[in-house]
C-alpha cells in the first residue's frame, strides 16, 4: 500500500468513527422519532452516499427486520464499510444515476449529501427509485455549538499554519463541495417542488461533551480522540493539497503540537479535572413522502 493510499484510508477511518459517534445508539430515539418508520415491516432502505458506513450500520441495529443497501461513488468506502458493517448491501454507483429500477425501494436516506448534488438529479432519481407512499429522508448538518478546552485550543504557531493554508488551499473550489447549499427553510421547499408530499422536519441534537457523567470512560476517550484525529487529518489533507507550502517539518511540528496537547486533554480527563468542552452537532431531518 503507498503512502498516499493510506492517508487516504485513515482518512476514512477517522470519518467512520466520527460519524459513529454521531450515529450512537444515545440518540437512537430522536432520529427514530423524526424517521418515523416501522420497526417491524421489512422494508427496503436505500442509503445513497454512504461513505464508510456508519449510518448504514445504525439503521441495521435500530431497524433489525430491514434490508439495507449503502451506495456510495467512492470505491475505498465501499470496501470500507463492507469490511466494518456486516449483514449490508455495499454498492458502488453514482446518486445522480442510481442503478436500481423504479419503485424499487420502501426508504431512501442520505446524510450531508444533498449539499453536494445537483437538486433535480438528487430529488428526482429518489422520487423515481422509491415505491409509491415510500419515504424520503434527507439529513443535513446545521451550525452547531463547539467549545474547545483552552488546552486544545490552537496555539499561535497552529494558527499561523491554519492562516496559510486558507491562503493557498482551494480544494474546496476545485472539487465544488457543497455547491448545493440549502437554508433550513430551501431544503423542504425544494423536496417538495420536486413531488414529495407531507414534508416534515425537525432536528437532533447530538452532544459530544466528555466530562458528561453520563458518558462512559471509553466512549469519552473516543470523543476527544475523534477530535485529535480530525485535526490530524486536516494535517494531511493540507500537505497533500499544497505540498510546496508546507515543508516536512512544519508538518512535523503541527502533528506533535496537536498530539501533545490531546494527550494534556487526555490526562485533565483521568485526573478527573472538568473542562466542560463540547461539540454539539444540529442534525436536520427532512421527511418527504412520494
Amino acid at each position: 500500500m503507498n503512502i498516499i493510499w493510506s492517508k487516504y484510508i485513515q482518512g476514512v477511518k477517522t470519518l467512520y468513527y466520527s460519524r459513529r459517534l454521531r450515529f450512537h445508539d444515545m440518540y437512537a430515539e430522536q432520529y427514530q422519532t423524526l424517521f418515523d418508520l416501522s420497526k417491524e415491516t421489512q422494508l427496503k432502505i436505500l442509503e445513497i452516499g454512504c461513505g464508510p458506513g456508519a449510518l448504514a450500520g445504525a439503521l441495521h441495529r435500530w431497524y433489525p427486520n430491514a434490508e439495507i443497501t449503502g451506495l456510495d461513488r467512492d470505491s475505498a468506502f465501499i470496501q470500507f464499510a463492507g469490511e466494518h458493517e456486516p449483514g449490508i448491501s455495499f454498492v458502488e454507483g453514482d446518486a445522480a444515476k442510481l442503478p436500481y429500477p423504479d419503485n424499487t425501494f420502501d426508504v431512501t436516506i442520505s446524510f450531508t449529501v444533498s449539499e453536494h448534488i445537483d437538486p433535480s438529479a438528487f430529488f428526482q432519481e429518489q422520487l423515481r427509485v422509491l415505491k409509491p407512499g415510500g419515504v424520503c429522508l434527507v439529513l443535513s448538518s446545521r451550525k452547531g455549538i463547539t467549545v474547545p478546552a483552552p488546552v486544545i485550543s490552537d496555539s499561535d504557531r497552529e494558527q499561523r499554519f491554519w492562516d496559510k493554508a486558507g491562503k493557498y488551499d482551494h480544494t474546496k473550489d476545485q472539487y465544488e463541495i457543497c455547491r448545493y447549499p440549502m437554508s433550513e427553510a430551501e431544503l423542504p421547499l425544494t423536496m417538495e417542488s420536486y413531488g414529495f408530499q407531507q414534508i416534515h422536519t425537525g432536528f437532533v441534537t447530538v452532544s459530544l461533551t466528555p466530562d458528561n457523567p453520563d458518558i462512559s470512560s471509553s466512549l469519552a476517550y473516543d470523543m476527544i480522540n475523534a477530535s485529535r484525529q480530525t485535526e490530524l487529518d486536516s494535517i494531511e489533507s493540507v500537505c497533500h493539497s499544497i505540498p510546496e507550502q508546507v515543508s516536512p517539518e512544519e508538518r512535523d511540528e503541527m502533528i506533535r503540537l496537536i498530539n501533545e496537547k490531546y494527550d494534556r486533554r487526555l490526562h485533565q480527563y483521568d485526573q478527573g479535572e472538568k473542562q466542560w468542552d463540547t461539540n454539539v452537532s444540529l442534525i436536520m431531518v427532512v421527511r418527504g413522502v412520494k
